[in-house]
């Protein structure tokens, strides 16, 4: 059987490794991006929505298929303004979440972050808690939370803090066992690899994965 998949975030880290890998991978036949701006990739596979994220409503004849890969994010210094930056961590893959389950997409895959929990007194974290609980809520079959820790790998913008933070976790991540383990860092590739993987998969329910996990996947 050969699958459709929908990619949100395709741009990003890990998003742009998952289009990757699925374009090679014979088990799909159609992706989907959905995203603001052209990306520079082109496949017989590939079909690019350039869409408004305010207006997801107007494109959800797009989102069905098999799998829906929600790798949206952004950051402090991207976004600086809470309200701009809760639409698009939340908002936008919680719409896109709803949006899956109405047309029965079967798989929500989402990246989410190490430590999520909606009671945190952390704004990321707690941003990153509350919206894997509202997508829980929403009844998909089969939904895919990845919760990494440090993130490593070339990003088309530079970074130089998340560079020096990476080559520090790359020294102490030995040190991580036991139950530190879900605190290694991880590549990016490996995040993307461990979706692709686990989309394959017919269990359904909600499965959680840290760094830990998705390193071993």
């Amino acid at each position: 059987m050969a699958y459709k998949a929908i990619i949100a975030g395709a741009s990003g880290l890990i998003g742009s490794n998952l289009l990757h890998i699925l374009l090679q991978q014979q088990q799909y036949n159609e992706i989907i991006v959905l995203v603001r701006k052209q990306l520079p990739v082109k496949h017989q596979k590939l079909k690019q929505v350039i869409i408004d994220f305010d207006k997801l409503e107007e494109y959800k004849d797009f989102i069905d298929g098999h799998a829906l890969f929600c790798c949206l994010g952004t950051t402090k210094k991207q976004t600086p303004n809470e309200t701009q930056y809760r639409k698009i961590d939340h908002d936008y893959p919680l719409t896109l979440a709803k949006i899956s389950q109405e047309n029965g997409v079967e798989q929500f895959h989402l990246v989410s972050a190490i430590g999520a929990n909606k009671n945190s007194s952390f704004f990321y974290t707690k941003l990153k808690g509350e919206l894997e609980e509202d997508i829980k809520e929403i009844g998909i079959p089969a939904l895919h939370i990845y919760q990494p820790s440090m993130l490593i790998g070339e990003r088309q913008e530079k970074r130089p803090l998340e560079k020096m933070t990476g080559n520090i976790f790359k020294a102490i991540d030995p040190l991580l066992i036991g139950g530190l383990k879900k605190y290694r860092s991880v590549q990016g590739n490996t995040v993307a690899y461990a979706m692709f993987k686990k989309s394959l998969d017919t269990a359904t329910g909600t499965f959680i994965y840290t760094s830990d996990k998705i390193n071993s996947i």
